[in-house]
């Protein structure tokens, strides 16, 4: 997979992109992470990106040039699935859109910022408009790198345990059960019996019921999809 993104503040995604499940990734050739400053695209010389909104109201745009500059040369290279913005009122972002993704072979972010984008380049430029949540962040950087750990860490051979991600909370639409690790009793707080009888099936049974539950109470919406 290929993942380019596009971000008028890239250093925002250093340190994100470059650690942990994601580097791992990387460094085994199973996914290529591009960031690419969208001032390199400007057309002036003092690198300008934005500019004020036609009509009224407060707040810079991000402008069409730039942005048709970098995604034109970005698809004259290779085909992509999606062409991705980071906006408040996309799509919600879940389990369900990053299993879809993560089948993806190529994907462009393109970070808002700002006030927003130039409304022709939503028009006319990207595929899909995803947002993490009902709030507004300075910038689409943060989202974009939640988006690529949330994609990459379900393709094969990223995670050491692949059946790992598949356990994971919202895979079902269940909460995950909780988890307890050694020692069995510490300070009078003790680990489940049934997880130290090692009958498998009994087990995983009391997981699904814990998954439930949990789901239950803390997330009853999920138990209505």
């Amino acid at each position: 997979m290929r993942i380019d993104i596009i971000s008028a503040v890239p250093e925002l995604l250093h340190s994100p992109l470059n650690f942990s499940i994601l580097k791992r990734a990387q460094d085994k050739g199973l996914v290529e992470i591009n960031v690419h400053n969208l001032r390199d695209y400007a057309t002036d010389k003092h690198r300008h990106v934005d500019d004020y909104a036609y009509g009224f109201g407060a707040g810079m745009v991000l402008m069409i040039e730039p942005v048709d500059r970098i995604i034109t040369k970005l698809k004259s290279e290779r085909t992509y699935d999606e062409v991705i913005y980071t906006s408040p009122d996309g799509a919600q972002f879940d389990q369900p859109m990053a299993n879809r993704l993560s089948l993806s072979h190529n994907l462009i972010i393109l970070c808002g910022h700002y006030k927003g984008i130039d409304h022709r380049i939503r028009e006319h430029l990207i595929t899909k408009e995803i947002s993490i949540g009902d709030f507004v962040l300075t910038g689409g950087e943060i989202p974009a790198a939640m988006m690529a750990d949330a994609i990459i860490r379900l393709i094969p051979g990223v995670m050491s345990d692949e059946t790992s991600a598949l356990s994971d909370s919202f895979q079902d639409n269940l909460l995950a059960p909780p988890v307890y690790t050694r020692p069995a009793d510490y300070k009078g707080w003790k680990v489940p019996d049934i997880l130290l009888s090692g009958h498998q099936a009994n087990i995983e049974n009391w997981m699904h019921d814990q998954s439930v539950e949990r789901t239950k109470f803390l997330r009853p919406d999920l138990l209505k999809e």
